[in-house]
């Protein structure tokens, strides 16, 4: 994708949704259904985030229930297609969670919505029950997993391994963690714990906001006076001083969602 075509989706997008997660749909016009997505929790409706996604997106056949899941946790990962030749059939993302068939040939086999079946290579998920997260949340495996995406090109409501919005980087990362957040910053600022000043720890979120209030942007607390973040448009993921002046004149506080 273009910086152009990146820049074209401002205003224009709200969220991402992963492949196999669960919709509710609300209505449809045409081609478009609009739908919430329970697992973004959002101010915006109680049931999650709200949105239009075109039709051919959505599948009434669930993904088939099994014992184990394989959550994706690199950047992205290839389904490939069913067969020895295992050919790629569709690129996914970090945090995808796809219902495990059985092992056979050095592969996974897995089922998505709709019923088609696909493979993956084991070294690019971890296997979980379908009650346990994909790994144990705590401070120093948050923030290894927000700087795992360093140098991605920021994504205008981005929740994904394509791109991350400011956001939508600690929801994904937080999810796939066992722990579930508000979707946007700023209802990100009122939920969790609020840490005093000074008691920042790993994994902590810091946000930042204009003189009126409105906070614009979070950021991941990494140790060390440093946080990561999804700046903008034409950035990437980076790790940079928590005191860089530009944030530490809107510093707006922080709040903590681990235990």
């Amino acid at each position: 994708m273009s910086l152009a075509d990146r820049r074209g989706l401002q205003g224009r997008a709200d969220t991402q949704a992963l492949l196999g997660d669960r919709v509710l749909v609300t209505a449809v016009s045409g081609r478009w259904a609009k739908v919430v997505v329970p697992d973004q929790p959002t101010p915006l409706d109680a049931r999650g985030y709200p949105g239009w996604v075109p039709t051919r997106q959505l599948s009434a056949v669930a993904p088939p229930r099994t014992k184990e899941l394989a959550t994706v946790v690199a950047r992205t990962a290839w389904l490939r297609a069913d067969t020895s030749a295992a050919g790629r059939v569709v690129e996914v993302s970090y945090g995808t969670r796809l219902p495990v068939l059985e092992r056979l040939d050095g592969w996974l086999r897995v089922g998505l919505p709709g019923g088609a079946v696909r493979r993956v290579d084991p070294a690019v998920v971890v296997l979980h029950g379908l009650t346990a997260p994909a790994s144990r949340a705590t401070g120093v495996s948050i923030v290894q997993a927000a700087q795992s995406f360093t140098g991605l090109p920021y994504l205008w409501a981005g929740r994904s391994g394509f791109g991350f919005d400011c956001s939508g980087l600690p929801s994904l990362v937080y999810r796939v963690h066992g722990v579930v957040i508000p979707r946007d910053a700023g209802a990100q600022a009122v939920r969790g714990r609020r840490v005093p000043a000074g008691a920042t720890s790993m994994g902590d979120l810091l946000f930042y906001a204009t003189a009126s209030g409105n906070v614009h942007h979070v950021t991941v607390y990494a140790g060390s006076g440093q946080m990561v973040q999804s700046p903008g448009t034409g950035q990437t993921v980076k790790t940079v001083p928590v005191a860089t002046q530009s944030y530490a004149a809107e510093f707006a506080g922080a709040r903590r969602y681990l235990p």
